[in-house]
């Protein structure tokens, strides 16, 4: 009789340890790991072009990659600063404040403005050939020169504020498809150097995320063949001012998701 509660406390410390393994050994069982996602970065990680905007005077879309991504992933946490017109300055006076180091994971594409996209876009659309090929080769110029310095710096500051996280990398799409398009598209000639501008872009941007130990995201396979001039474009042409040579709401789902979801598992 007197050993009777001592064997009932063996049994039940039994009971708890194999409780405890079975946690371990059984898939699904084991509690998931937070996830506190921060999404940085200029339009193309806002959702400019997908539509609608929140409040906010940053054009961010819960149509972009960035909610998508984590409402598909049950995240603990999701703060969404990306910015639409944001350049690397401002990602680091406005933006990495939001980062902190219970920070799991963070994304971004930033450098298509510090390179001067607006410029380049308006030159290529709407004037000369030698202006756009001017335009290109200057943006081209500053993304070799300039710009690494710039993504060093905010990927720097990025791991300073988030040193637990995950650094990953977003790149831009090539826009174009080069095929016939009809007498009011921009001409071939013009389509080819802006995807070659972005060719140039995207190495630069893979190269400096490498360095920094992130993660790039490279998404100009997943849009090839639905830039402007496809049969299905997931990139919006001159119709919408604001929107113009942005992702639809079909390139942030199909284009720019799979390619996040690619490098995350």
């Amino acid at each position: 009789m007197p050993h009777r509660p001592l064997a009932r406390a063996l049994a039940a410390l039994v009971a708890l340890f194999a409780a405890a393994l079975g946690a371990v050994l059984v898939p699904g069982t084991a509690q998931a790991a937070a996830v506190n996602y921060v999404a940085l970065g200029d339009s193309y990680s806002s959702g400019v072009g997908a539509g609608p905007y929140d409040t906010s005077g940053c054009l961010r879309s819960q149509k972009s990659y960035a909610p998508l991504w984590a409402a598909a992933h049950g995240v603990t946490s999701f703060n969404f600063r990306a910015c639409g017109g944001a350049v690397t300055a401002d990602v680091l006076n406005d933006q990495v404040s939001a980062l902190s180091a219970s920070t799991t994971l963070v994304t971004i594409t930033i450098g298509g403005n510090d390179a001067g996209f607006v410029n380049v876009i308006t030159s290529c659309r709407f004037g000369s050939t030698s202006s756009c090929t001017n335009a290109v080769n200057t943006a081209k110029s500053f993304a070799t020169s300039t710009l690494p310095a710039r993504l060093d710096a905010t990927y720097a500051a990025i791991r300073n504020r988030a040193p637990n996280a995950r650094l990953i990398v977003l790149g831009y799409p090539r826009l174009f498809e080069t095929n016939s398009c009809g007498w009011l598209a921009m001409s071939t000639y013009k389509r080819t150097i802006l995807n070659e501008a972005a060719d140039v872009l995207a190495s630069v941007t893979a190269s400096r995320a490498s360095a920094a130990g992130a993660t790039f995201a490279d998404t100009r396979g997943y849009f090839s063949g639905h830039g402007v001039c496809a049969g299905d474009p997931w990139i919006n042409d001159i119709s919408g001012i604001i929107e113009a040579y942005h992702p639809d709401a079909d390139g942030y789902r199909y284009g720019y998701l799979p390619a996040l979801n690619a490098v995350t598992g």
